[in-house]
């Protein structure tokens, strides 16, 4: 994105003053610095996303203990300095790639690109292949909601959800699964092979099942659990929910 004053519209002849003179240079200096430390995945641009992050975690920490119209203000502008952290080519937007670095777990790691892909669909909502702030916000609020629940069934503080601990969360949010199926969920979603999930895997396997049981519904009108269908149907089913 061309800023403002490299526009043609703005390429006037300025004459500055030796203060003004210095405190341009400044300025030039500062932006080289931002545009220039911080390239996408160096050390530099790393910590510079995580104090941005940790800026905006001790905002939230203490909202409650300002009234409501400053606390979203407040929120509002803390999370607009995240976004700007990780929109990298400052475009004004993210992409696939800066939003994966904008969403990450508990251990500082990002999310995997399944679960920001299925993020971006759900919250790209002109379909432009980006996310733009004001999706980012409800984006954001979404996996805020995530967290909580997240924190509510991690019941030993591990930072990952154990088979026990997944058929608890998934029981609360209506599903009576049998300890064989959620065992399965657990293996296709247990990328590290330790028997447990990850924060971001927890939310794509709960949205998955929330999604594919919506689908199965639609089918099943009699209410019954059962439902009869075709190798096309089933098929159709699938696909157009992956």
């Amino acid at each position: 994105m061309q800023h403002p004053q490299q526009h043609p519209q703005y390429q006037q002849a300025y004459q500055y003053s030796p203060q003004q003179q210095h405190q341009h240079q400044q300025q030039q200096q500062q932006q080289y610095n931002h545009r220039n430390l911080y390239q996408q995945g160096s050390p530099g641009e790393q910590q510079h996303q995580q104090q941005q992050y940790q800026q905006y975690q001790t905002v939230v920490q203490q909202q409650q203990r300002r009234p409501s119209g400053a606390e979203a203000t407040i929120l509002q502008s803390s999370l607009k300095d995240w976004f700007d952290a990780v929109d990298t080519d400052h475009s004004g937007s993210l992409s696939c790639e800066e939003l994966q670095r904008a969403l990450m777990n508990g251990d500082w790691t990002p999310f995997n690109v399944e679960t920001v892909r299925l993020m971006m669909n759900m919250f790209d909502r002109d379909n432009d292949g980006t996310i733009s702030f004001n999706e980012f916000i409800g984006l954001w609020n979404y996996i805020e909601k995530w967290k909580a629940c997240f924190q509510t069934y991690d019941l030993d503080g591990s930072g990952t959800i154990d088979a026990m601990e997944l058929q608890k969360a998934l029981r609360g949010f209506g599903y009576n699964l049998s300890e064989a199926i959620v065992s399965m969920i657990v293996t296709k979603y247990d990328v590290r092979g330790r028997g447990d999930i990850s924060f971001d895997n927890f939310v794509q396997s709960c949205v998955t099942i929330q999604t594919l049981t919506d689908a199965f519904r639609r089918i099943d009108v009699a209410g019954t659990g059962v439902v009869t269908m075709s190798y096309e149907q089933f098929l159709g089913l699938v696909i157009n929910n992956r």
